[in-house]
């Protein structure tokens, strides 16, 4: 229980920015698989002239921007968790 909340008020501020990232680009990547035509809707351009392949390489680009900040969250996670698991000297 003291572990846990020592974890919880030890996470950086990058940890829940990370986290974030991971999860807008989730997102997207998912509606960018389900409706290409938002990136043209939204940004009012038309990169490729309507054959989906800038869709694609949005779609594979923010994958592996969700991905990388989720390793990076996780990264954050683990380093917290072993910084709580060491014992603490008396001595400082």
């Amino acid at each position: 229980m003291e572990t846990s909340a020592l974890r919880a008020r030890s996470l950086r501020w990058r940890f829940y920015l990370e986290v974030g990232l991971g999860s807008v680009g989730l997102v997207l990547f998912g509606l960018t698989l389900v409706w290409k035509d938002w990136i043209e809707i939204v940004f009012r351009v038309d990169p490729d002239a309507g054959n989906g392949a800038a869709e694609y390489l949005v779609c594979f680009v923010l994958l592996a921007l969700a991905a990388g900040s989720w390793w990076l969250a996780r990264t954050e996670w683990r380093s917290v968790r072993q910084r709580a698991a060491e014992p603490k000297s008396w001595m400082g």
